[in-house]
């Protein structure tokens, strides 16, 4: 019979290996879906899988977070050639990603925040953010980019480091080559259809679920501390932690901001600080779905951050019935 700490052990190592199984699966379900796609069935077979593949595409989205932050693999040339063809099939320079990302930690919520933009901003009119939120929910897949390259070419750019510009430069330089390739690959032996539905449908869908869920991180908070301007989520059942370890527990979104340097597979294991110590603050989310609800409420206006409090004399309230109590 297991003892509790052997179970415990063997629960840790699955949760480190969630990359890896989120990969095979993701590897699996295209085949698959090359398969019914050869094939010519049913056009929900090819719906139900490319929706799976969705997902999993998601999570392969916060395996380049995470080898953004170093803690994707182990080996650190492994962490980086990982993060950089993971960049190069979402059209993002790793690196540029890397060094934006990091004002977002450093300065979550305020004005410095590259990764918030425009909300974090006052001085923003409404329309204008409103359309910025518009466009990165729906069209995810182009605005990401976008605003990073924003980040990178403008001025008074926070990235002034010649060695990481450089680095940058040709990161892009690579993506541009070998989406030339693939695209040119792809007109030459005629497979636009199976190009169209096992990459970029899929990716469509993928990138503006990327967007939601920053989206429910952060928009229409306007705390000061981690907690109070953060949504995490700590599931209640199965299924929410299936979704959970498929996302690499990016749910407990408000452990990775206050221990960013700790392994996805370990931020469970903090679930505690995610208990409010402030009056701004309240516990973490049942599930997504309650997250949701309180960012729809807040999407007519979009805005991030406590500068945001001046321009208002009427505080946020917080909904009751949402979150996980201790």
């Amino acid at each position: 019979m297991r003892t509790s700490s052997e179970s415990i052990e063997e629960l840790h190592w699955v949760s480190r290996s969630a990359y890896q199984i989120v990969s095979i699966l993701l590897l699996a379900s295209e085949i698959a879906l090359a398969a019914v796609l050869y094939q010519r069935a049913s056009i929900w077979w090819v719906a139900a899988l490319i929706l799976l593949i969705s997902h999993l595409m998601h999570g392969s989205l916060v395996g380049f977070h995470e080898a953004s932050h170093g803690l994707l693999r182990r080996n650190r040339r492994f962490n980086e050639v990982n993060g950089v063809i993971l960049g190069v099939l979402s059209f993002m320079s790793f690196s540029l990603y890397r060094a934006a990302h990091q004002t977002h930690h450093a300065n979550l919520g305020t004005e410095r925040d590259e990764e918030l933009w425009p909300f974090v901003l006052t001085h923003m009119p409404r329309w204008k953010r409103v359309l910025a939120a518009f466009l990165e929910l729906s069209a995810g897949l182009l605005f990401t980019p976008f605003l990073f390259q924003r980040t990178f070419l403008r001025d008074g750019s926070p990235i002034r480091q010649r060695k990481v510009r450089r680095r940058i430069w040709t990161e892009i330089i690579v993506i541009a080559v070998v989406w030339i390739v693939i695209l040119s690959a792809v007109a030459y032996f005629q497979v636009g259809r199976y190009f169209l539905w096992m990459y970029l449908a899929p990716a469509i869908i993928a990138a503006n679920l990327q967007s939601w869920r920053k989206y429910i991180e952060h928009v229409g908070l306007d705390g000061n501390t981690v907690n109070s301007s953060t949504r995490s989520i700590v599931a209640e059942g199965w299924g929410g932690r299936v979704v959970s370890f498929s996302l690499l527990h990016e749910p407990f979104h408000g452990v990775h901001h206050k221990r960013a340097g700790l392994p996805h597979a370990e931020l469970p294991q903090f679930a505690a600080d995610l208990q409010p110590v402030a009056s701004e603050e309240r516990p973490p989310f049942r599930s997504y779905r309650h997250a949701l609800s309180d960012l729809l409420r807040n999407l007519p206006d979009p805005r991030v951050g406590a500068q945001w409090r001046a321009t208002s004399e009427v505080p946020a309230e917080w909904p009751a019935g949402n979150a996980v109590r201790s």
